[in-house]
């Protein structure tokens, strides 16, 4: 803000937006509709003036110990009036009253800032009451506490004492809203002078009054006692001032389904479902049913479950029968599975050896491997001179020599020739 406006425009302009602020349901005034699906959010531009205000007023309260900062106090002033009523003190504070992200507050500081520059220079001494000169008189947006709407009218109950002072006056303070009391728990009627359903008068004089709860079922007592009661719930009848629970089941107010039974419970009912063994049922459980369900036969005085695989209900190959609560179903018998609803005998696979997946290459090199070990070391107990093991020794070796001649000797031929 690098200058303000000249002062002889502030009347013409304050008259301007006076009549601005006057049209109704000026868009900026109006609060864009709340979603459906969540409450209001958006303040009544009163609040946000006041927000204004009250920004403002730290302003000043953070900036009353500053001065011009020009290095000559004393000559600054003189020449250029005091700072606590500057210009440049004005534009300090102008400059932070809004934050960043608050947008209602800058566009309403944009359409005021004529008038809060009036103010500053001409209103302070005889209107020293920014918010109630600003947001009420000129602006017209707020009202004095306990009055509602455009024309300001008095709550219920007074201005001195909305809604009695036991609830909320809607609108209280801003031009909008319709000045219904929002009663706390317990009161009631227009200016909340009253004591709500369920509370009765524990105490009340000319500006005091006192409602507590009545007994649980009792909508209007003249006490606390079970034995006080005028009036009862819904659910409940009035018998020699005591509230007794209606048995809905047993009248005809109940309504449950076909297949539902009716439980009663203090005030009301609930309605639960029977038994799958009945088709129709008094109660909870197989021994309460009207009739059984199919898959069910009565036995006794309860509907049991039809046993079906007793008698040959599965007519394929290799099926077998599983009884199910009020029915059956037909599997495949154990080692056999069901390929396009044909049971079909598993093929279960032989158990793999340790060398099953070798080739018979690496079988002839393992088995040369293995005898080769053996015949070492029993050539090194032969060269010890033991005669038992020296025997063994020249026997694996004719053994070895005459299976590779006998079994072998085509392999071991052909790799000769080949030169293997």
């Amino acid at each position: 803000m690098a200058s303000l406006p000249r002062r002889g425009l502030v009347p013409p302009l304050l008259w301007g937006l006076s009549l601005f602020l006057s049209l109704p349901g000026p868009v900026w005034l109006q609060p864009s509709p709340p979603p459906q699906s969540s409450p209001p959010t958006e303040l009544h531009p009163c609040h946000t003036c006041r927000g204004l205000v009250d920004s403002f007023n730290k302003g000043l309260e953070r900036t009353i110990r500053d001065n011009f900062g020009g290095g000559n106090t004393a000559w600054e002033e003189e020449k250029l009036s005091k700072y606590k009523d500057s210009e440049t003190r004005l534009v300090e504070v102008l400059e932070s009253v809004c934050s960043k992200s608050d947008f209602e507050c800058h566009r309403l500081l944009e359409l005021s800032e004529e008038l809060v520059e009036s103010w500053w220079f001409h209103k302070q001494q005889e209107a020293p009451d920014l918010f109630q000169w600003l947001c009420s008189d000129s602006l017209k947006l707020c009202c004095p506490s306990g009055t509602f709407g455009p024309s300001c009218l008095p709550c219920p109950g007074g201005a001195e004492k909305p809604c009695g002072g036991y609830g909320q006056c809607e609108g209280e303070g801003t031009r909008g809203g319709s000045g219904h009391c929002d009663c706390q728990a317990g009161y009631g009627g227009e200016a909340c002078g009253q004591c709500g359903l369920g509370y009765f008068e524990a105490e009340r004089n000319a500006s005091h009054l006192v409602c507590s709860a009545c007994f649980g079922p009792c909508a209007r007592c003249s006490g606390p006692e079970e034995s006080n009661c005028l009036q009862c719930k819904k659910g409940w009848a009035l018998h020699h001032l005591k509230c007794v629970d209606i048995d809905e089941c047993g009248t005809e107010r109940a309504s449950c389904g076909a297949d539902q039974f009716c439980v009663n419970t203090e005030g009301s009912y609930e309605c639960r479902d029977c038994s799958k063994a009945c088709l129709g049922c008094m109660g909870a459980g197989p021994g309460r049913c009207k009739k059984c369900s199919p898959g069910y036969q009565q036995v006794g005085s309860k509907c049991l479950d039809v046993d079906e695989c007793e008698t040959k209900v599965c007519p394929g190959e290799n099926q077998q029968c599983e009884n199910t609560e009020g029915s059956y179903r037909c599997v495949c018998a154990e080692g056999y599975k069901e390929i396009e609803g044909v049971c079909v005998k598993e093929q279960i696979p032989e158990s793999a050896g340790f060398f099953s997946e070798m080739t018979e290459d690496e079988l002839v090199v393992l088995q040369q491997m293995f005898f080769g070990v053996i015949i070492c070391a029993l050539a090194t107990l032969a060269a010890k001179g033991d005669l038992v093991f020296t025997a063994i020794f020249i026997g694996a070796v004719a053994a070895m020599t005459g299976y590779w001649l006998s079994e072998r000797s085509d392999r071991v031929l052909e790799g000769f020739i080949k030169g293997r």
